[in-house]
Parts: structure tokens; C-alpha cells; sequence
């Protein structure tokens, strides 16, 4: 009898044992299925929130969209699509979309662009034969034609050509058979910085992996833009020029042509212009004469240039700020050089100022641009700073 007690007492026991482990699982099971349910319900509250759309709404443009008659293929044209504007639209809201654009559905957002040239007939998937992988500009008067003739012969179909007008002549231009493709922009009396701070947005040209921004004066004999591209994405260079043949037009060594090499990084300045080896004028630096950007670095710069400070002055120095590290991602092609030959033709457009000669006027404005822009990039890092130290106290 008392072993007898025992079992029934230890059966007892197990059962006990065994419920309270069911209703812990089940707890456990049901805090798992609560929580599970409770994100699904958080991430459709927030995908409500962001577009704003009841289901209701969703539903109702879906079927109205169905029963449209203008749901058509395109190719067709045989039904009215004007119709499809009469469908009442749900609200949409959309964050995350470029500003501006928040009641677009994304789909239908095209935030970037190019310069390629479209036909008004035909299929659009149709009009290009070929898409220019880089964007060559030079910033012409039509008295330097023949040179800029010579220079664009350099370049091959991968290149889109466009052309920045300053003195108003554009049509004349069509004796060459190459400007039938290229792009002419005219705005008189302007320089090339005035040019692409309002026609070079980055978004305008993200089709384009390197971007040239080119002087009109440019001797092009020894220059094969294709070799460049090569030795450009070779070396690893976001932005570069090519070598300056040394007798000509040469203001910094470091833009001097090299005999002995393909592309050069640093240089040996006069003494005492250079107070780290990596910073310019003795590394990290190119002219803005003839600068070759990449698609990423552009992007930096273009927000770097003044809207008023046209000339560009100073601009080099600080091109270092918009690749990392400098020292290494800017240089000289030396092996694909060019000739700086120094025609003062923008200088000719300008207009006596103060008892200054045309010529004159527009170095001096050059150089308070210079002074200008510096001063504006130590103030701006200056705030930036003092805004970080207020931020730390």
C-alpha cells in the first residue's frame, strides 16, 4: 500500500510537472506569434504613413485603371490615352524621393540626365547608335575655330563634344562636320567657370564617366585622348591634366611635362612654397587650364565653384578637398602632353575699368577673385569648426 501511494503520488507530480511546461511554452509561442504580428502591423503603419494610400484608395485606382479603355499597348494607338488623366488619383507621399518630387511615384522619377542628342521621330531606344562614355568642353570664340578643329580630331566617338560660345557665333561653325553633333552653348562675354557651374550639374552629367573642362589655347600634336582615358584609370587618377610642354605657358613644375615617365604625382617647388611635400603646388594639384574631373569628383567640385567668382582662381588649390587621399588620386599625364599657347582671347572680351586697359581689367578681377575665394574657404571651415567645438561644450 505505501509503495502504492508512492507511484500515485509521483504520477501526480508528473502531470503537474507537465501542465506547467505546456502553459510556459505556450506562453512563449504566443509572446513570439504577438510580437511577430505587432512588427507586421508597425511596418504597414509605416508604409501607410509614408504614402498616405488606404487600402481602400489602392483597391479603387486598381480597378478604375482595369476598366480604363486607355491601358493600351503603345505601340497600337488605337484607343484614347488621354483617358487614363481622368482616373482620380490616391494621395501619395513619398519621403525617401528627391526633394520636391515627394507626390511622384517612384517609378516615375528621373533624377539624373545627359547631353546625348535625341531625333523627334522614331523610337526612343533607337535614337542613339552609340552612348559617349566622356564629355569633352571648350570654352570658344569662333576666331579660335582652326585650333579648336585640330584639337577635337584628337578625340573619338566615345567623346560628346560641346561647345561654349563667348562670343555669340555658333552657327558658323557648322563648316565643320563635327559640330552637326556636338552641343553649342552661347552666352557672350563668360567663362568657362560661368559655363559649367549652370550647364555642368552633376546630375546633367552622371551619363559621363570623366568630364574635360578645356581651354580654347590648347596645342594638341602630342595628345591622343584614348591613350589618356587609359593611363588616367591606370594610375588611378580622379582628376588630372595632361603634361605642359615646358617652354610654353608654364606657371607651376608640377604641371611640367616629364620626359621619363607616364604620369607624375609630385614635385620640387622654389623654395618655401611648399609646406608639406603632399599639398600643392607640389602635389595634390592641377591647373584649371585643362582639368580632367571623373564623374565622382566633379560632383564635389561643382559644389565648391561661387556663382560670382567666374575665373576660377584659386579653384586648384583647393581641388584636394574632393579626393582622398590627394596626394595620390591627383596628377600629370606625362606621356600625352599639350601645349599651352597663350592666347589672351578671353582677356580681349572685357572693357576698360578704372584707367585699366580690357586686358588689364580682367587680371586684376582675376586676382581679387583669388583673394576672394580663399577668404570664403577659411571662413566657411572656420564656422564649420566652431560649430563642431559649440557642439562638443
Amino acid at each position: 500500500m505505501h509503495r502504492s501511494a508512492l507511484k500515485r503520488s509521483n504520477g501526480g507530480t508528473k502531470i503537474i510537472i507537465t501542465t506547467i511546461m505546456g502553459i510556459a511554452f505556450g506562453f512563449f509561442i504566443g509572446i513570439s506569434i504577438s510580437s511577430t504580428h505587432l512588427n507586421k502591423i508597425s511596418l504597414l503603419s509605416k508604409v501607410g504613413n509614408s504614402f498616405d494610400v488606404p487600402t481602400a484608395e489602392i483597391e479603387r485606382f486598381s480597378a478604375e485603371v482595369d476598366r480604363s479603355p486607355a491601358v493600351i499597348d503603345e505601340s497600337s494607338g488605337t484607343k484614347p490615352l488621354e483617358a487614363l488623366g481622368s482616373i482620380r488619383l490616391p494621395k501619395i507621399n513619398v519621403p525617401t524621393n528627391p526633394n520636391g518630387t515627394e507626390s511622384l511615384p517612384p517609378g516615375i522619377v528621373v533624377s539624373e540626365s545627359d547631353l546625348y542628342l535625341r531625333r523627334l521621330w522614331g523610337e526612343p531606344s533607337e535614337d542613339l547608335k552609340k552612348k559617349p562614355k566622356y564629355l569633352v568642353t571648350f570654352t570658344v570664340g569662333y576666331d579660335q575655330r582652326l585650333n579648336i578643329n585640330a584639337a577635337v580630331k584628337k578625340f573619338s566617338d566615345d567623346f560628346a563634344i560641346l561647345l561654349f560660345h563667348y562670343d555669340g557665333r555658333t552657327s558658323e561653325w557648322d563648316q565643320f562636320e563635327w559640330s552637326k553633333n556636338a552641343i553649342h552653348v552661347s552666352a557672350r562675354k563668360q567663362t568657362k567657370w560661368w559655363y559649367a557651374k549652370r550647364f555642368l550639374h552633376p546630375d546633367i552629367v552622371s551619363a559621363y564617366e570623366y568630364i574635360f573642362i578645356w581651354d580654347e589655347d590648347l596645342g594638341v600634336e602630342h595628345f591622343n585622348a584614348d591613350k589618356y582615358i587609359n593611363l588616367v584609370k591606370k594610375h588611378g587618377l580622379e582628376i588630372s591634366q595632361p603634361g605642359l610642354e615646358p617652354n610654353n605657358g608654364l606657371t607651376w613644375e608640377m604641371t611640367k611635362r616629364r620626359g621619363d615617365r607616364e604620369v607624375h604625382k609630385v614635385t620640387e617647388e622654389r623654395p618655401g612654397w611648399c609646406s608639406d611635400p603632399h599639398l600643392p603646388p607640389c602635389a595634390a594639384f592641377v591647373e584649371i587650364m585643362a582639368p580632367v574631373f571623373s564623374r565622382e569628383a566633379w560632383r564635389c567640385v561643382w559644389h565648391m565653384i561661387q556663382n560670382d567668382l567666374v575665373h576660377g582662381w584659386g579653384l586648384d588649390f583647393a581641388l584636394k578637398r574632393c579626393v582622398e587621399p590627394a596626394h595620390e588620386k591627383i596628377g600629370v599625364v606625362d606621356s600625352q602632353w599639350i601645349v599651352h599657347q597663350v592666347i589672351p582671347s578671353l582677356g580681349r572680351q572685357g572693357e576698360a575699368d578704372n584707367g585699366k586697359e580690357p586686358g588689364d581689367a580682367v587680371k586684376a578681377r582675376c586676382r581679387s577673385e583669388w583673394a576672394m575665394f580663399q577668404a570664403r574657404l577659411v571662413d566657411a571651415d572656420k564656422a564649420y569648426l566652431e560649430g563642431l567645438k559649440r557642439g562638443k561644450g
